[in-house]
């Protein structure tokens, strides 16, 4: 879809886009080719798409995979996609609130991809909900602003590492990340973006019932970012287990959160928990 056929569609039908719902429309083809690519679709992929908008992108999605469900929040928005893509067997198209919908509709993403341009608001919620799930994704690919794909892939010690580092990379090991500039999108976003692959586990690191545990060690280190995590934790744990813990671990008693890497958190949650 053209920028002038975006701009068609709203014009006819009086819709001014609204930036709470963090409306910001890819149009550039090369990107939403490198965005699609991403995903390594088969023709029986299942697509899961927050967020189509004017439906750049499902467009290309139906191309590709087997069926996609696309959940539109903007009631203006669905009759535009229902008249695009009418007749269209592969695709199901939802009006809600995606994250809304996700909590209350339970169900096994396990065999299902993530591809999305994401609302910038609400794509972190949205991408912990899913993969907290016991069922989570294989594989997602999602475009959402620089500074939160960054998280997504950031190491221990990089400036960006912090919960939502972990929290995803304790199901997910990051892929390829590429910037997407402001000019593909309209209207131009204030921020900068960038596309960020997340491949599923083979293997959990933790089972379900250790992964309560290792978020909320997580959280609590990180809830005071300056502050020795070993004196945050003792909120929650005996000081001589966790005295016990960071030895055997070879953690530093004045270690900070953002030094402690994944595989550490890991173990420490088997310790702890």
């Amino acid at each position: 879809m053209k920028l002038s056929e975006m701009r068609q569609h709203l014009e006819s039908r009086n819709i001014q886009l609204t930036k709470s719902l963090g409306q910001n429309f890819l149009h550039d083809a090369n990107q939403l080719e490198r965005i699609v690519k991403a995903g390594e679709l088969t023709p029986t992929d299942k697509v899961l798409e927050i967020g189509p908008g004017l439906g750049p992108l499902t467009e290309l999605l139906l191309t590709r995979a087997g069926q996609v469900l696309a959940i539109e929040k903007d009631s203006r928005l669905v009759p535009v996609l229902a008249e695009r893509f009418v007749g269209e067997p592969k695709l199901t198209l939802l009006q809600a609130d995606a994250l809304d919908w996700i909590r209350k509709n339970e169900a096994d993403w396990s065999d299902w991809k993530l591809i999305a341009n994401l609302p910038y608001s609400v794509a972190s919620p949205i991408l912990v909900e899913l993969s907290e799930m016991r069922d989570c994704p294989a594989r997602i690919v999602v475009t959402l602003q620089l500074e939160v794909a960054r998280r997504l892939i950031a190491q221990a010690g990089d400036d960006d590492y912090g919960v939502l580092s972990l929290l995803m990379q304790l199901r997910y090991r990051p892929g390829e990340l590429f910037r997407i500039p402001p000019g593909c999108f309209f209207p131009e976003p204030d921020v900068h973006s960038a596309c960020v692959t997340l491949v599923r586990r083979e293997e959990p690191l933790l089972n379900e019932a250790q992964r309560g545990v290792f978020k909320r060690l997580v959280k609590q280190g990180f809830s005071q970012r300056r502050k020795m995590m070993l004196k945050l934790l003792k909120q929650s744990w005996p000081a001589d287990q966790l005295t016990a813990a960071f030895a055997r671990l070879g953690l530093d008693e004045k270690i900070r959160a953002e030094k402690v890497t994944l595989e550490q958190f890991v173990e420490l949650t088997r310790l702890l928990g």
